[in-house]
């Protein structure tokens, strides 16, 4: 009896042993991880083209070589006066914004560079005359006429023909930044002041464009459509035709 019970457990033993591993074998295997998938950054945003004007010309031989100074307002001006004045001048600009008179300053002599020039046509003023948060002008108006006088000190040392070039309107509505356009006359003003002290002839765009503003002015917007930067620069290539035009009768 005893060898019996024992044999029956040794019986059940071995039962269960083989259970278990027919049980291993017929389990099912944990899948492996997946391989992570690299996810591609995104992609970088293609740089903008540089714009036309702010990049370099080459000289034509024989033609007078003409400088613009200015913000963005004479940028928009810069290839129809290039046009306008194709075979008569070299017209070059500065290969940025001129920003507020304090850039003119600091950026002049880089500007001007080592070459002659024989008419330079400028502006400052709508970025001086701009309102910061506080309400204040970014380069108030003193400081605005004393930085004038040195630029068109400096300037008159080249013995360019100097044309100095008013600043346009600034159009009614909530501007941003915020500017004033009785800021333009008082700056205008000053500038006109300078000028007038210096034998500086004035191009008067101010005058200009304020009677055409709904034709040629963007809306809410202190810069111009094409055709209005294209009027503009009538204005600007006229005025450097005629001062070329005395130059060469000297």
């Amino acid at each position: 009896m005893l060898r019996d019970l024992s044999v029956g457990r040794s019986s059940l033993v071995l039962a269960l042993i083989l259970a278990g591993v027919a049980w291993s074998q017929e389990a099912p295997k944990p899948a492996a991880p997946k391989p992570a998938v690299a996810v591609p950054a995104a992609a970088a945003k293609p740089k903008p083209a540089p714009d036309p004007a702010l990049a370099p010309i080459e000289d034509k031989a024989g033609l007078p070589r003409v400088l613009l100074i200015g913000d963005s307002i004479s940028v928009g001006y810069t290839l129809p006066v290039r046009e306008l004045l194709d075979g008569q001048a070299n017209v070059h600009r500065i290969p940025e914004n001129g920003g507020p008179t304090t850039r003119g300053v600091a950026a002049m002599d880089k500007w001007l560079g080592e070459g002659r020039w024989d008419v330079i046509h400028f502006n400052w003023g709508l970025h001086d005359l701009k309102r910061n948060p506080d309400g204040k002008h970014q380069v108030p108006i003193e400081e605005y006429e004393k930085n004038l006088r040195a630029l068109v000190a400096r300037l008159k040392t080249t013995g360019a023909t100097l044309i100095w070039c008013a600043t346009t309107p600034v159009p009614e509505g909530n501007l941003n930044p915020p500017r004033r356009n009785a800021d333009v006359i008082a700056y205008n003003a000053a500038a006109k002041k300078v000028m007038d002290e210096n034998g500086v002839e004035i191009n008067d765009l101010y005058e200009f464009a304020l009677p055409r503003l709904q034709e040629i002015q963007l809306p809410v917007n202190v810069h111009f459509s094409r055709p209005g930067s294209r009027a503009l620069a009538g204005e600007v290539a006229q005025a450097i035709e005629e001062a070329l035009a005395k130059r060469a009768a000297k």
